[in-house]
């Protein structure tokens, strides 16, 4: 097998991670993952446990297992509900054709040949989904993988230890018009926990830049909406890929979105639905935010975002 290289993306909830990887889809260089990865196993039990879901952290395995039960311990809640229930998927009108079986037969005969262990086991995880996705749009010519969690940041230092070589994306958006976003789910989150853990996740994401230059990359996404294609352009030569215009819109194996519903609730990005957004929220709810976020949000530029929809310059 040729040299698994992956690419994860991270965001804080409603910041653009999925606008991100939907837009990433058509890249001709690379295999994208077609709904959240879930790549956590619900073993992980430290000290950052309570910050997120299980599912969105990095996988941890027992010491001993075999790979049918190491496939069924990754979380993966999007692609197994499509292919075992797919009435109840959101997702099911995607077109995604893939038996289970196979993927699952795939994941096992992988994980036999390369040895057990934890980059082994993400490796057979996303190579299995390709290997078996019977009407993917490849190009034959991708050479990286590429997952998308929310709030992923939190494993960085474990996914780039697994795969040095490997690379991570961090989105921002401005905490309003994510925490505005949370309202379109059933259950949003009180606003002290969604501001403090926005507040941390941007913390890390400048930490992580510095640490792993060249391998750990920032996004904006009020840059991705207003300037798509210079902030495109930028991010493909930060990873080495070539430039291409499949990465201005967002797509789902290649056909374009109009919209990202379902895969988030990022309706339309452009930079007049993210400021109407964010002015949903109550003067006192803009006020908590700020007062929470306040050292990362100036640091991001967003100290003018709710009286100019503009952000400031980025200083790197």
């Amino acid at each position: 097998m040729e040299k698994f290289n992956l690419i994860m993306i991270s965001a804080m909830y409603e910041n653009g991670g999925n606008t991100t990887h939907r837009h990433l889809d058509g890249h001709p260089e690379l295999f994208v993952y077609p709904f959240e990865s879930q790549v956590g196993t619900g073993v992980n039990n430290d000290f950052l446990s309570s910050y997120v879901p299980i599912r969105y952290r990095w996988p941890e395995f027992p010491t001993e297992s075999d790979a049918e039960s190491d496939y069924e311990a990754f979380w993966d809640e999007e692609l197994k509900t499509y292919l075992r229930a797919p009435g109840r998927s959101k997702f099911r009108d995607c077109g995604l054709e893939m038996d289970e079986a196979d993927r699952k037969a795939r994941f096992v005969e992988i994980a036999g040949e390369l040895g057990r262990s934890r980059p082994h086991l993400v490796e057979a995880f996303f190579r299995s989904t390709f290997d078996t996705w019977k009407n993917h749009n490849s190009s034959g010519r991708e050479k990286y993988y590429v997952g998308y969690n929310p709030v992923q940041i939190l494993d960085t230092e474990k996914i780039l230890s697994d795969f040095p070589d490997g690379h991570v994306i961090h989105v921002v958006r401005n905490p309003y018009s994510g925490f505005a976003d949370q309202f379109r789910r059933p259950f949003p989150p009180p606003l002290d926990r969604y501001a403090h853990t926005w507040a941390y996740a941007q913390m890390l994401a400048l930490t992580y830049r510095e640490k792993y230059a060249g391998h750990f990359h920032i996004v904006r996404f009020e840059d991705l909406v207003s300037d798509k294609k210079n902030t495109v352009a930028t991010l493909l030569e930060s990873l080495g890929l070539e430039n291409s215009e499949k990465s201005l819109y967002p797509s789902f194996n290649g056909t374009e979105l109009k919209t990202i519903v379902p895969w988030g609730t990022i309706r339309t990005a452009t930079p007049g639905e993210n400021l109407a957004t964010a002015n949903e929220l109550s003067l006192e709810q803009k006020k908590g935010v700020r007062e929470i976020t306040s050292v990362t949000h100036r640091i991001f530029g967003y100290d003018d975002f709710l009286s100019t929809g503009e952000v400031a310059p980025l200083a790197w």
